[in-house]
């Protein structure tokens, strides 16, 4: 008797494969959000009825709206609700650029503080002005994957890993400073930032390594992996160099706030 294919053999293999993936992927946002909401609680999420400046809530809202919508996305692909699913997949092409220009904005209204000249200046556009890039660029491989199931899952896993370390930042300074020692100084900056880095890199290289034993194949992962680390490395690296010193004087120029 016919057990199927050769094709659909390997699509069921693959499928069991990634049913880890599939199934608890949602689990991951939602500890996620649940860090976002201690990193940012005492600082935005306690304050809500509070008078904040506008790009304050307007970045907030993005994001929390941006990480419901992972939560929620992961959840109709887990209880089959494919149809809810792509609704919401529509709805983030308003919401995306919604996201990256509330980033642009945060981070033109946090850098201006910071006098022209110092290093900090540099290394904060670095941080966050190339973590809003990134974000897009994975977020594009997503949308342009989006009819190959499997592809376009492990990308959209991977939009939280440019937004790890203002949670964990948070959470360092605020819960375990003794970590604070641990991070590198470069022209008298503490790179905090730095142990967030170092959390990504283990989870992306975790993936890599489980996408390479369960299914022998080094793709969207390792792809990320590329300008993820080039985001990295910018940050610790690029506030020392006059060329990125004009790009970031360039980019504070724009009217973003």
């Amino acid at each position: 008797m016919a057990t199927g294919s050769p094709k659909r053999k390997k699509r069921r293999v693959l499928l069991k494969a990634n049913k880890h993936l599939y199934r608890y992927s949602g689990i991951y946002f939602v500890v996620f959000f649940i860090l976002a909401l201690i990193a940012f609680w005492s600082s935005y999420y306690s304050r809500l009825t509070a008078s904040m400046d506008f790009e304050v809530h307007f970045h907030g809202i993005t994001m929390t709206l941006w990480c419901i919508m992972l939560i929620s996305q992961a959840f109709f692909v887990r209880f089959k609700k494919f149809s809810w699913h792509r609704f919401s997949g529509r709805l983030s092409y308003i919401l995306v650029p919604l996201v990256i220009l509330s980033g642009f904005n945060i981070a033109h209204y946090t850098i201006e503080n910071v006098p022209v000249g110092h290093p900090a200046r540099y290394y904060q556009s670095a941080l966050m002005f190339n973590s809003i890039v990134v974000f897009a660029i994975i977020y594009g491989l997503a949308i342009y994957f989006r009819k190959k199931p499997l592809q376009h899952a492990r990308y959209m896993v991977c939009t939280i890993l440019p937004f790890i370390t203002p949670i964990t930042d948070r959470i360092i300074f605020k819960y375990i400073p003794a970590l604070v020692d641990y991070a590198p100084t470069a022209d008298g900056i503490r790179m905090v930032p730095a142990l967030g880095f170092l959390l990504g890199q283990v989870i992306l290289i975790s993936l890599i390594l489980w996408d390479w034993k369960k299914n022998k194949q080094l793709n969207a992962f390792v792809i990320v992996w590329i300008p993820l680390t080039i985001y990295h490395l910018s940050v610790l690296h690029f506030y020392q160099y006059p060329f990125w010193h004009s790009f970031t004087e360039w980019l504070m120029s724009l009217p973003l706030s």
